[in-house]
């Protein structure tokens, strides 16, 4: 067996040795088409070290795993890629293929012998096809399938093979942020597990859905507005723009990346008891509607609009204790729905269409503003969200809007 390395940049000559170690490593216990020469490429982006060939179909399964963490050495409970769904037509299609002896090809996987020995293919991208694999090798379909496979990833270059090989496919935006989320560190999901948002040991959502915990998106826009929050005085409410921003998803979200690395941010005991007050709140929200058919109720402390509000309140009254009190034992109002979903539901202004379903449904600028004025009513007196409160909420919001804009044409003038 010949190695030959292509080279794109010289600063990877360095780790020829390495590599060239883990591919005599790889080729001793695997069974490949290619035997007689290999060339070691390297990404022209990353510098990663990569080769591409054929590898049987029992070597794929006996030492392959779709359980696979971006992060092994310091997050390794906690995985990257997007949940198997084997209920769809296309895995079907897949399945029926591969027992056809269908080979397959751009299945994308990284060798790791140093975490889970037993398992050193692991599958980057590709993993319907590896099941599938699975499957027809159980009854003795044993064909060559096409690899690109990697070595000596770094965490960064196993986040860009990951994003890389679900271009092919509708990979939603929470999985990307929970990728992106994973590589800079588990700062954000330790945070949301201490304060009661997720459970222990549990990761964010892939996809927003029913029954799903929170996204990476819905916890930094807690975080987010709690603390753009606290730059608003409570004795100033009435008279400057209080609508909450809701970050961006998919990608990177510059105003996120400068607070996530504010010294302190994951032990400040105001922000802890932020996150846990409203961690109460979800969990108040979904035990009231445990044993009733109202999943939109249900999940209404997870709507981005409510997450994005409560916590903007939450930061404006961080200094009145007593108001701030009240925001947060909204969560003890167990003995009825601690929202009041349905009241919600019907809160709307005169300029709303007809399609509008109430306060909490949309993302838009004028509901968040809205709820932001509900949640600082509410704190007034701590009663609870009531009909009267949410009408005047409204009304609140687009008299101060009309006054602002009054304000900004005089100081054009």
């Amino acid at each position: 067996m010949k190695l030959g390395f292509e080279y794109i940049d010289s600063s990877v000559i360095d780790k020829e040795g390495e590599v060239k170690e883990l591919i005599t490593n790889f080729l001793d216990i695997f069974d490949i088409q290619e035997k007689e020469h290999l060339t070691i490429h390297t990404d022209n982006k990353t510098l990663a070290f990569y080769i591409e060939c054929h590898i049987k179909a029992r070597d794929i399964c006996t030492k392959g795993t779709i359980d696979v963490p971006l992060d092994p050495e310091n997050q390794s409970d906690y995985r990257a890629n997007r949940e198997v769904v084997e209920n769809n037509t296309a895995y079907s299609k897949m399945v029926e293929d591969a027992e056809n002896k269908r080979v397959f090809s751009n299945i994308v996987a990284e060798y790791n012998p140093e975490y889970e020995k037993e398992y050193p293919l692991k599958i980057i991208g590709g993993q319907h096809r590896f099941l599938a694999i699975d499957k027809a090798l159980k009854k003795g379909i044993n064909e060559y399938h096409g690899f690109k496979l990697y070595f000596d990833l770094s965490k960064e270059q196993r986040l860009d093979v990951q994003l890389i090989s679900n271009t092919n496919i509708a990979v939603s935006s929470d999985l990307l942020d929970r990728m992106f989320e994973t590589v800079k560190g588990p700062e954000l999901r330790d945070w949301c597990q201490k304060c009661g948002i997720l459970e222990q040991n549990q990761d964010f959502a892939d996809k927003k859905q029913r029954g799903s915990q929170i996204s990476v998106r819905g916890a930094r826009t807690l975080i987010v507005n709690y603390i753009k929050g606290k730059e608003i005085k409570d004795d100033q409410f009435n008279s400057v723009k209080t609508t909450p921003v809701m970050v961006s998803t998919g990608g990177v979200d510059e105003e996120w990346e400068e607070i996530r690395q504010t010294s302190n941010l994951w032990n400040d005991k105001k922000t802890v008891e932020m996150g846990t007050a409203y961690g109460g709140l979800v969990k108040s929200q979904k035990q009231y509607f445990k044993d009733k058919d109202n999943f939109e109720f249900s999940e209404k402390a997870l709507s981005y609009p409510i997450i994005a509000s409560w916590a903007f309140a939450a930061g404006i009254l961080y200094k009145n204790k007593e108001r701030l009190l009240r925001h947060y034992e909204l969560q003890n109002r167990t003995s009825s729905d601690p929202l009041n979903s349905a009241v919600l539901a019907k809160g709307r202004h005169k300029t709303d269409p007809e399609n509008y379903r109430g306060l909490g449904t949309r993302t838009d600028v004028k509901d968040r503003g809205r709820l932001t004025e509900l949640f600082f009513l509410q704190a007034e007196k701590g009663s609870g969200i009531t009909k009267k409160i949410v009408d005047l909420a409204v009304e609140k919001y687009h008299a101060k809007e009309a006054n602002l804009r009054v304000q900004e044409m005089e100081e054009k003038l």
